[in-house]
């Protein structure tokens, strides 16, 4: 800096001073977004998210790996509100403590093992504005209905969306009049220093300026690299996907009311690495008895007959099928919705039935790309992990013989069925902590038996968890 005798150019000490003024508001600005104020359920959702969702159903209302969360306050009424944070961030140590509650807690949900969670209590009361207005309701869009109407307590009452988005349009025409100011300020000084040196900068060279780019650069690759990061985290996690199936299957009727167990139609995973979806075949091994369905007749089960090429009127396959046209196989099958339909005397237009049921069986078993009839029945996946992760549903299944439900959910009961949990990594690597080993009358897990047995048996440990036995090693999952 060039000093006129011992002071410092004005122009330089003003352009100082706004500097620091910019600084302030960024910084008066970035304690307004820290600050946010207790029970923030917008807050809380994505805290909910990443540290609580893997184990606590997000309705609040259902048991899930941990509790239903709904109405837990009432539950804690009788203990210091930080009882209740301690609770979280480190519940075996109040166990070990002998805290009435916790205590209370474990003996109903051991060997369940609740997570450490690092929150502050500042952040630990936004999840519980989360959890009051998702039990209540009061944050679950309506349909039809007055949302705003039905708020209760201090989780619905906050939105500070535009408040951020206005203090961002503040900040950002500050920051360009005081680009315009020191920009000026340059002009001024630079000409004093050597007259005719230097030009005025227009607004457009400000904002196409070096700093002013790199900046823009910086950002557009830390926001596009959290974005990138947040998508890739969230494949395959489509946590509650109920899609629609081309045929109208109810899991409720087949596995609940007919209690056919999963592994019958699923054979695969008992023996391999995928359950695998049953080909058409299976389906036949009932329906060339069961023909027309409880619930809707004719319509979904010709669709499995239509995609094979049985003809049940005939109780025969059909010779050279998948060369017929779809007229042809249309005759076949007019024909036999038609005369079930007179047969059950039922009510309605048999012509229109036909038409409909037909309609029905063109559009799930044709496509863009597949014009017959004939052929396989194309499912939509539901549960999809991404291609870097291993699982092995054998291991599962028959060496650790989970249930089919601790993973998909109480599947007999699902009219649709979605994805239940996560399946997530926490979620994986949770259950591998606390899930014990079965040892009994399991050939696969004799190399283990004499060390952790014998450990036992000593008292120095009371269980062994997957854990234990290299459950959460990179390479078992990540090959």
């Amino acid at each position: 800096m060039k000093l006129i005798g011992n002071r410092t150019p004005k122009s330089l000490v003003l352009k100082e001073y706004l500097s620091r003024i910019t600084l302030l508001f960024a910084l008066t600005f970035f304690a307004i977004s820290l600050s946010a104020q207790g029970g923030d359920d917008k807050i809380g959702k994505g805290l909910f998210k990443n540290n609580c969702a893997s184990c606590h159903n997000k309705n609040m209302k259902d048991d899930m790996t941990g509790p239903a969360l709904g109405g837990f306050e009432e539950r804690w009424a009788d203990y210091p509100r930080e009882d209740l944070y301690s609770w979280i961030r480190n519940s075996q140590a109040m166990v070990n403590a002998g805290h009435p509650r916790a205590v209370e807690l474990w003996n109903e949900w051991k060997p369940n093992v609740m997570n450490n969670v690092g929150l502050s209590n500042e952040e630990i009361e936004h999840v519980f504005a989360y959890i009051n207005c998702m039990a209540d309701g009061s944050c679950v869009p309506k349909i039809g209905g007055d949302t705003a109407g039905a708020t209760a307590g201090v989780a619905a009452e906050t939105d500070y969306t535009w408040l951020y988005m206005g203090l961002a349009l503040v900040l950002g025409l500050l920051a360009l009049i005081l680009a315009r100011f020191i920009s000026q300020l340059d002009y001024i000084s630079k000409n004093k220093e050597n007259p005719g040196s230097a030009r005025k900068k227009s607004m457009v060279d400000i904002l196409t300026g070096g700093g002013v780019m790199g900046f823009l650069i910086f950002a557009g690759i830390v926001f596009g690299g959290y974005y990138t990061v947040n998508k890739a985290i969230n494949l395959g996690r489509q946590h509650n996907y109920a899609p629609e199936q081309p045929i109208k299957f109810s899991h409720k009727t087949h596995a609940g009311m007919q209690q056919i167990d999963c592994q019958y139609c699923h054979d695969g995973a008992r023996r391999s690495k995928h359950s695998v979806i049953p080909a058409a075949n299976t389906c036949m091994n009932c329906h060339k008895a069961v023909k027309v369905g409880s619930k809707y007749g004719t319509a979904e089960i010709s669709k499995i007959y239509a995609s094979i090429g049985y003809d049940p009127s005939t109780d025969k396959y059909i010779d050279g099928y998948e060369n017929m046209s779809n007229d042809e196989i249309e005759k076949i099958f007019s024909k036999w919705i038609a005369d079930t339909h007179v047969k059950s005397e039922a009510k309605g237009n048999v012509e229109e039935v036909v038409a409909e049921q037909w309609n029905g069986i063109v559009s799930s078993l044709t496509g863009p790309n597949d014009e017959s009839v004939a052929g396989p029945i194309e499912w939509v996946r539901i549960h999809n992990l991404p291609d870097h992760v291993y699982f092995n549903h054998a291991q599962h299944v028959t060496v650790g013989k989970v249930e089919c439900q601790q993973c998909h959910g109480k599947v007999e009961e699902m009219e649709i069925v979605q994805q239940h949990t996560p399946l997530s990594m926490g979620w994986c690597i949770n259950c591998h902590r606390k899930t014990e080993v079965q040892f009994a009358d399991n050939d696969y897990y004799d190399n283990y038996y004499e060390k952790y047995h014998k450990e036992i048996k000593e008292g120095s440990r009371d269980k062994v968890t997957v854990e234990d036995i290299g459950g959460l090693g990179c390479q078992k999952c990540h090959y």
